[in-house]
């Protein structure tokens, strides 16, 4: 029995989860419409070229969680399974996490994305642990504040060795799954690292090292 540690957004979804929520809150009107679309696409830009400043990001990330009540985020979020991420959920990505399940390995996400938008999306693929972001919560609301430690490039290998020792558990013969360069911190760290659908730079660097690179796509 090993750890299966899986990234979520462009890895089991075929889709940025951060990014996608950002584009919703802009088709509710909830955001500034220009200045919060050049943000969410200039953030994406920035992660994907391994450039993101994650307070930045998280400034702005967080701040419409802060603006609006529980009860119209959770109204929005439900909107936002059904109709931005049920339909980039791979199959491939669920016959992959049942095959660890049929190993019997322990399944985690471990994600740069919040918590308040990957909770219900761990929840749906039938992932007990997740690892994520923290958006600070007081009373109930939102404070536009990150808690702790950002699960983001050397992030995840704290929040990961973090976790593992409230788990105790270890890291032997573990797997990771990811799509992205910005993971090769917890890449490195993995007895089974595995590219899924990489961009450039990972493929590469996957090539290079004989790593396994597969493909969840159709």
């Amino acid at each position: 029995m090993s750890l299966a540690i899986f990234d979520l957004d462009n890895t089991l979804l075929s889709i940025d989860s951060d990014h996608a929520w950002g584009e919703f809150l802009l088709e509710q009107g909830a955001v500034d419409p220009v200045a919060y679309r050049e943000a969410n696409d200039r953030f994406m830009a920035d992660y994907q070229a391994g450039t993101l400043d994650m307070a930045d990001f998280l400034a702005v990330a967080l701040k419409p969680l802060a603006d609006n009540t529980p009860e119209q985020l959770a109204a929005w979020h439900q909107q936002f399974m059904a109709s931005k991420v049920e339909p980039h959920i791979l199959p491939k990505a669920e016959e992959l996490l049942a095959r660890h399940r049929t190993m019997g390995d322990t399944l985690l996400i471990i994600t740069a994305t919040n918590r308040f938008i990957t909770g219900p999306i761990a929840e749906r693929l039938g992932i007990e642990h997740l690892i994520a972001v923290e958006p600070e919560c007081i009373d109930g609301h939102y404070t536009g504040r990150v808690k702790g430690v950002p699960s983001y490039r050397e992030g995840k290998v704290i929040r990961l060795e973090q976790w593992l020792e409230e788990q105790q558990m270890t890291m032997d013969d573990a797997w990771f799954y990811s799509d992205s360069h910005n993971d090769l911190p917890l890449l490195e760290k993995v007895e089974n690292p595995v590219a899924v659908d990489p961009d450039d730079t990972l493929r590469q660097i996957a090539e290079e090292r004989q790593w396994r690179i597969m493909s969840l796509r159709d």
